[in-house]
């Protein structure tokens, strides 16, 4: 049976979604009723999907939707024929039992089909499976659209009609008033949430023309929403408008203004409206002596407001609101929308001006009274860790002159971080933490470089940030996350699949882009040392954990980090299987390992490092000398030769810091070591001779790993 295919529309009145997750629960909600109608076959896998979601409303618009879906061929497998039949080829009463359960009789003995099933024969029995109508299969994805959405927080309600109104309760992420199910102009009968399907829904709350909203049909929906209730139900279509309305405003109000550029306020100031209106507003300009970053914040994150740029930049006294109704006269929205804003102004500048009367220098005792970890101590304890940890980093980066500039200044910068902490405008928005530090630290008058790596040490604050800016910035940022990291693995308090509460995968791999993309001199290990040497007193501090498991971890985040920007996996392991201190040397490393790799040599020379690191493995005597009295054969005698030649010139490449010209260097060893297996009974029975033969290999494989271990790039 064939039928013709319609759209279907699908929709969930409901009261004010949660805006942050509005998106989300639109596209879960179209995306699971899609898959189940295309399960149960009423619609094909090129059916297109338009789902909507605006605050008071879920929906979903599928094209080729069928009322009912094609019957389907099933064979369903009954028992062995040795169950099923005697030795007469009659069927037994097992076989009668399980055909008369399937609604057959004994005349369907003659058309089972018989078919191998593993070792032995099977009875099969093949009919047709009706298609699913339409309301069924509708009902079902339905059903399961809803249990599978991704809500943040459900509420349970009271179901204002059936037949104890006020008595029986359903849950949801909000009270559902409406349910509207239509195929083409049909409406589909189902129900959810105690509500039955029909082709009423609701505008605008105030500017919808009519209301109820009569559907005419599936593919009427987002016109008439939008013509007779004043509504653009897409979130996609409506975030487009804001942002064209947004761009808009600002060329009207000139001098190269430019709302600012933050998407997941859009997104979520979408998720507010139901029919955007953008209007122009403004503040007084004494405000802006405030630092912006605070004033755009508190409009930000408390009124959804957007600010307005200039063209370089910088905040202007006017900001841009996204209101969800459309009056003749905006004075009245305008006005009371410069009303609201303004308290919350004066409230940032009331603590900026208030903050700015204490120094940093004596915010620092204030420190000792805020708690870090109930193991770890305060943020005061942590801020004299931190000092101790940069100014040992900063005496390693100036080893070669002496020089103590960097290191006091990175110590100083490290004991004022984190002052801001106790101030009131990062009390009260705590994302300021650092930008606030820097104004308070100019303010006092310190230097810029201190001023700046106060700003600086949480960078970089996620992937693909910028590092701090300056040297001093730098190194209480390293400092500053080696301390988090070392800390914390030293008490065991290590991320788990899902947990990573203190962010240390991220510290991680903050401390890999500094190290590498700075290039800075500075050993891995000495490094997770002299940070554990801060820690000493702290109960249950576990050392091991803190430097051998914690070196482990950054290099796997290196490893994954390596990976994502297009490394193979084997070339990964060849770098780091040596576990290299230097990090800033890793680029350079695996350079040349994937240059080595491109050699035609490679795969031989590969495979032999392989081959002589096993043998070494069970030959933990050797010594990595060699007496060429006790060379023999021609092949070791030869290898021996161009060992002397290659190996020389290959580690002054790799002194000089070019690990590619190394390992091409290397790569003409490849004749000799092939000859050398060939030819040489390595474990000879004369012991002298084998100990010359192993040794031989010894400093043959210390001088092919030092740039990576190539036996990892052996297939």
């Amino acid at each position: 049976m064939t039928t013709i295919s319609k759209n279907l529309l699908v929709e969930l009145f409901v009261e004010e979604l949660p805006p942050k997750a509005l998106k989300k629960l639109g596209d879960a909600f179209a995306g699971v009723l899609r898959d189940q109608l295309v399960a149960l076959g009423l619609a094909d896998a090129g059916a297109v999907l338009t789902s909507y979601a605006s605050p008071r409303r879920l929906g979903a618009h599928l094209t080729n939707v069928v009322a009912q879906a094609a019957d389907k061929a099933v064979s369903q497998k009954l028992m062995p024929v040795a169950v099923g039949l005697d030795a007469a080829g009659n069927a037994t009463p097992a076989l009668l039992k399980r055909l008369g359960a399937l609604g057959a009789d004994a005349s369907a003995v003659a058309t089972l089909k018989r078919a191998p099933d593993g070792k032995a024969e099977a009875l099969f029995y093949e009919s047709t499976a009706k298609g699913v109508t339409l309301a069924e299969g509708l009902q079902k994805a339905l059903a399961e659209a809803i249990a599978k959405l991704p809500i943040p927080k459900v509420m349970s309600y009271q179901l204002e009609n059936g037949e104890l109104p006020g008595w029986t309760s359903v849950s949801f992420v909000r009270p559902a008033h409406g349910l509207v199910a239509l195929h083409g102009g049909d409406v589909v009968p189902v129900e959810a949430l105690g509500l039955k399907a029909g082709r009423e829904t609701h505008g605008h709350r105030f500017e919808a023309k009519v209301d109820p909203v009569v559907l005419r049909d599936a593919g009427s929906y987002a016109l008439q929403l939008e013509e007779e209730g004043a509504v653009i139900a897409g979130f996609e279509a409506r975030r487009t408008e804001i942002a064209r309305q947004l761009t808009l405003a600002a060329a009207k109000v000139g001098g190269g203004a430019k709302p600012i550029d933050d998407d997941a306020l859009l997104d979520e100031v979408t998720a507010l409206v139901e029919r955007p209106n953008v209007l122009v507003c403004s503040f007084e300009r004494e405000f802006l002596d405030v630092p912006q970053e605070c004033l755009i914040l508190t409009m930000k994150a408390n009124q959804k407001y957007f600010p307005l740029l200039d063209a370089a930049d910088k905040l202007t006294n006017q900001f841009l609101v996204v209101s969800n109704i459309t009056p003749d006269d905006a004075s009245a929205v305008i006005q009371g929308n410069e009303r609201v804003v303004r308290p919350r102004l004066a409230d940032a500048k009331f603590f900026f001006d208030q903050d700015r009367k204490k120094s940093l220098e004596s915010r620092v005792a204030s420190l000792d009274k805020v708690v870090y970890h109930n193991k770890l101590g305060t943020q005061g304890e942590r801020a004299l860790r931190v000092s101790r940890i940069a100014m040992e980093i900063g005496k390693k980066l100036r080893a070669d002159t002496g020089d103590q500039a960097l290191a006091i200044a990175a110590q100083r910068a490290a004991e004022l971080a984190k002052t801001d902490l106790v101030t009131d405008m990062v009390g009260e928005f705590p994302e300021l933490q650092g930008t606030m530090g820097r104004y308070y630290a100019l303010n006092d008058g310190l230097p810029v470089d201190i001023a700046d790596a106060i700003e600086d040490h949480y960078k970089p604050r996620f992937a693909g940030d910028t590092l701090p800016r300056g040297e001093v910035g730098v190194v209480v940022a390293l400092a500053d996350k080696l301390e988090t990291l070392v800390g914390m693995f030293g008490i065991g308090n290590l991320p788990t699949g899902d947990r990573d509460p203190f962010a240390l995968r991220r510290h991680a791999l903050g401390v890999v882009r500094m190290l590498i993309e700075k290039d800075l001199p500075l050993d891995l290990k000495s490094l997770l040392k002299a940070a554990a040497a801060t820690f000493g007193g702290i109960d249950g501090f576990d050392e091991t954990r803190a430097v051998v498991d914690l070196e482990t971890f950054i290099l796997d985040r290196l490893a994954g980090s390596l990976r994502e920007q297009g490394a193979s996996a084997q070339e990964v392991d060849a770098v780091l299987a040596p576990q290299p201190q230097r990090l800033g040397t890793v680029p350079k490393l695996l350079a040349a390992v994937r240059a080595f790799a491109a050699l035609p040599e490679a795969p031989a020379l590969a495979a032999a490092n392989k081959r002589i690191g096993n043998i070494l493995k069970k030959s933990p005597e050797a010594d990595a000398h060699v007496s060429a009295v006790l060379l023999q054969e021609p092949a070791e005698k030869a290898l021996h030769a161009a060992m002397e030649q290659v190996v020389p010139a290959a580690d002054a490449q790799f002194d000089a810091g070019d690990y590619t010209a190394s390992l091409q260097t290397l790569a003409a060893l490849r004749a000799p070591v092939d000859a050398f297996f060939d030819d040489v009974m390595v474990n000879a029975e004369q012991v002298d001779l084998r100990l010359n033969r192993l040794g031989l290999l010894k400093l043959l494989h210390a001088a092919m790993n030092r740039v990576a271990l190539l036996e990892r790039l052996a297939a």
